[in-house]
């Protein structure tokens, strides 16, 4: 016993000292092993919520082909950059990660830009998995209780109206704000139960279809490639004159889409609905599912044996959720009642359509239990990890109200303000942006790109042999030979699904985007640039001074 406690004392040592070296003080508690550690990406990645959630979407573009084909292929892709993420993640574990990373590699201007990106990323993410939990706990309520779909709740008007899932969001949050609150060791037991809750869950759901699923498709079934919707349809909207056109739809404001206004040839491009085009739009399923696989270095402060615990975190996370996702997708596919792909892909709740087709009652509530659980403790993990990553970028004075979200609470030693505000965010985003793929669009471009740009400049130091890059020396977790070639393919990938999944039918998000660009460069060139310096050290007297309780 004395031999393990003499043990750990020396990696607590270690990991003191590797941050020491990167310029910050040990601030918050170090509880967590590399099973925690991947537990929070794994978590956050969620196969029973992104994966679930948007089956109906990726479905109804493509047929089943985008689970039998889609997931594999952007499961792959998704590695690569999971990879090269975590070979940086080795080299410097602290929280906040990704910003941290730019920096060192690319200077102050880059990482300024990662953190914004990150953060914004982890903002959205976080609206869409409780945003998501909260639709689909609606729709669990409804099922086992058999509600009428057109029943009407008092303000709001009915179950399915959006500012209702708002309200149920906002009531879901609540205990995940105070878990999150209470100390790093909750949250981490709470992620342990979470992998096993995922794994175990989604075992016995693909158990229950194979066995005791009433309806089974035929292999051929599964490489089909029949959309129930065009993009064209989806990118379209009903007037007030009974017209329907390529539209731009904000909550309830709609107008005729400008793009399509921009760029008229879209509009055929659009109808004759090319295999290319449906195909990769379905993408948006498997790709927003792998976000927030970043946890895991954004906690690396808080993990023991950081270097090579964060990595092999962020890389196992995608692995792991890759196969158990695919297994999962492959059984609800096969078990598409009667092979009705549209009945199926326009159900607003189209897991628990195959479910309530398939199984007793009972088994059907049991899989809804199952999946809600999942989604709300994939939201826990997700308030975790933004919540850290919005600290260790107002630690280094990166952000308005800086002095607030840096706050330490001085028993729990956990960044409570930073928590409490970023989950106030995520709600007024959801009243900004009131459509579940926009959501998870914007999470999906703005950390992807926030993924790539220290792959980027890694990658780039590396060809060049300049400024500072991974090496076997500084990396533990190293790609050696392979990372050039791993890095490149990352960056062609991001690059190519930030323009996708600006596109029609989320053209909101295109022009979100835009304006979110123009505001961070003005914001940039007429405020930061001047003030903002990078990371700085963190020493006792500022623990002090910003560990005061809230």
């Amino acid at each position: 016993m004395a031999k393990s406690e003499h043990s750990r004392e020396e990696i607590l040592r270690q990991d003191t000292e590797d941050l020491r070296k990167l310029g910050y003080t040990q601030q918050l508690f170090r509880e967590m092993g590399g099973f925690s550690n991947f537990a929070i990406s794994f978590s956050i990645i969620s196969i029973l919520t992104g994966a679930v959630q948007l089956y109906g979407y990726g479905l109804k573009f493509s047929g089943p082909i985008i689970n039998s084909v889609g997931w594999p292929l952007a499961s792959v892709l998704t590695l690569c950059i999971a990879a090269s993420m975590a070979e940086i993640a080795s080299a410097y574990p602290t929280a906040g990660g990704l910003y941290f990373w730019s920096f060192r590699l690319g200077g102050k201007t880059w990482a300024w830009s990662t953190a914004w990106l990150n953060m914004i990323g982890q903002l959205t993410a976080t609206a869409g998995i409780n945003i998501a939990a909260a639709t689909y706990l609606i729709g669990a309520v409804s099922h086992i209780l058999n509600l009428p779909d057109d029943l009407k709740v008092p303000v709001f008007g009915s179950l399915t109206n959006w500012y209702f899932q708002v309200f149920v969001m906002t009531i879901i949050l609540i205990p995940q704000i105070l878990i999150n609150a209470f100390g790093i060791r909750l949250t981490a037991r709470l992620n342990g139960i979470s992998v096993y809750w995922h794994l175990i869950g989604g075992a016995i759901i693909v158990a229950m279809l194979t066995f005791w699923g009433k309806h089974h498709n035929s292999f051929g079934f599964l490489f089909q490639h029949e959309g129930v919707t065009s993009p064209l349809e989806a990118a379209s909207a009903t007037f007030a004159d009974n017209t329907t056109a390529p539209a731009l739809v904000i909550g309830d404001f709609k107008m005729h889409s400008p793009l399509f206004a921009l760029f008229p040839a879209l509009k055929s491009f659009y109808s004759t609905a090319p295999f290319i085009l449906i195909f990769s739009l379905g993408l948006l399923q498997a790709q927003w599912t792998y976000t927030g696989y970043d946890a895991s270095a954004h906690v690396a402060e808080e993990t023991l044996m950081a270097r090579k615990n964060s990595a092999w975190g962020i890389f196992l996370s995608v692995l792991v959720s890759a196969v158990a996702g695919y297994i999962l997708l492959i059984v609800l596919t096969w078990c598409i009642p009667n092979g009705d792909v549209k009945a199926t892909a326009t159900d607003a709740y189209p897991v628990l359509y195959i479910a309530k087709q398939n199984l007793s009652n009972f088994m059907a509530n049991f899989v809804a239990v199952i999946i809600g659980g999942a989604m709300w403790l994939c939201g826990s993990s997700s308030i975790a990890s933004m919540s850290r990553m919005w600290y260790a970028f107002a630690r280094d004075d990166g952000m308005p109200g800086s002095v607030l979200l840096k706050k330490i609470h001085s028993r729990y030693r956990t960044p409570v303000w930073a928590i409490l505000i970023t989950s106030v965010l995520s709600i007024l985003l959801c009243l900004y942006a009131a459509a579940y793929s926009v959501i998870t669009s914007i999470s999906t471009i703005t950390l992807y790109l926030a993924y790539v740009l220290p792959v980027y400049l890694n990658w780039r130091n590396k060809r060049r042999q300049s400024g500072e890059f991974t090496t076997l020396e500084t990396a533990p977790w190293n790609l050696k030979g392979y990372g050039k070639i791993i890095n490149l393919i990352s960056i062609v990938w991001v690059v190519f699904i930030a323009v996708l999944f600006s596109l029609p039918p989320n053209e909101q998000v295109l022009w979100t985007m835009l304006l979110l660009g123009i505001g961070l460069v003005c914001y940039w060139q007429f405020y930061a640039k001047s003030r903002f310096v990078g990371p700085t050290s963190a020493d006792e007297l500022a623990l002090r001074e910003g560990s005061h309780e809230p």
